[in-house]
């Protein structure tokens, strides 16, 4: 008896290694546990809508996200004493405008993370990344995860985890280049439930620069009827946008 379990602990190693799954299964199974890539394809737009709270600052207000397929974004946040902040992308150009810091244009790893975030059906993965490597097993919050190291085929790298149990994406990570330098970012996604014939995370705990943003949806719904003009810059933007169109 003893021999055996001291041949089975020096196998140990290699028979995880071996039974660990591809990154590429790892992405096909998250496809399939949120309710398929069909049921991905046969959606157009979403609209959601819930707060943003930021935890720290002791400030918290409302958050509503429009997407539209292929890849248009508008999030707008209304935060007491601030005003409202703007972000979004318009198909080619990256943009954020709010009282405080003005407009700006997103360049760099931003604007690419951006465009990567406005992609309206992101579980076509194999149009996103150009390789999936799995690291091994990490424990998130005590939940066992896959690790994978995800690199796009324009874009930060992300580290991102997905849960063995049920195959969601339960963590992601990065490091962005901003005006301000490198600024590293961690996204936990939690409380998901079906809207129609798809899973969805209803709260995204987000580490941005050391601060805490907590992203709570009330209401998610699909195939709403979004004007494309919806999704154009504010004329603040535009008008950073015209020195470059010469």
């Amino acid at each position: 008896m003893l021999r055996t379990l001291c041949f089975v602990s020096l196998l140990a190693p290699a028979l995880a290694a071996q039974a660990l799954p591809t990154g590429e299964a790892v992405m096909d199974r998250f496809a399939q546990a949120i309710g398929g890539k069909a049921a991905m394809d046969a959606k157009r737009s979403m609209v959601v809508k819930g707060t943003m709270e930021m935890t720290a600052m002791g400030l918290k207000g409302a958050v509503t996200i429009h997407k539209a397929a292929p890849n248009l974004s508008l999030t707008e946040v209304e935060l007491p004493g601030i005003g409202k902040m703007l972000e979004g992308f318009d198909g080619s150009v990256a943009w954020s405008f709010s009282a405080i810091q003005g407009p700006q244009i997103k360049t760099g790893t931003e604007h690419d993370f951006a465009a990567q975030e406005a992609r309206f059906n992101t579980q076509a993965w194999k149009d996103l990344y150009k390789s999936m490597e799995i690291l091994g097993v990490e424990s998130v919050d005590g939940e066992p995860c896959y690790h994978l190291k995800v690199t796009p085929h324009k874009g930060p790298e992300s580290q991102q985890y997905f849960s063995v149990a049920s195959g969601l994406l339960v963590k992601m990570s990065m490091k962005l280049q901003t005006a301000m330098g490198e600024m590293p970012v961690e996204s936990r996604t939690q409380d998901y439930r079906k809207v129609g014939d798809v899973l969805v995370a209803h709260k995204l705990v987000q580490q941005i620069a050391g601060q805490t943003i907590v992203l709570t949806f009330q209401s998610v719904a699909w195939d709403q009827p979004l004007a494309k003009s919806l999704f154009d810059p504010p004329a603040e933007v535009k008008a950073l946008m015209k020195p470059a169109a010469k």
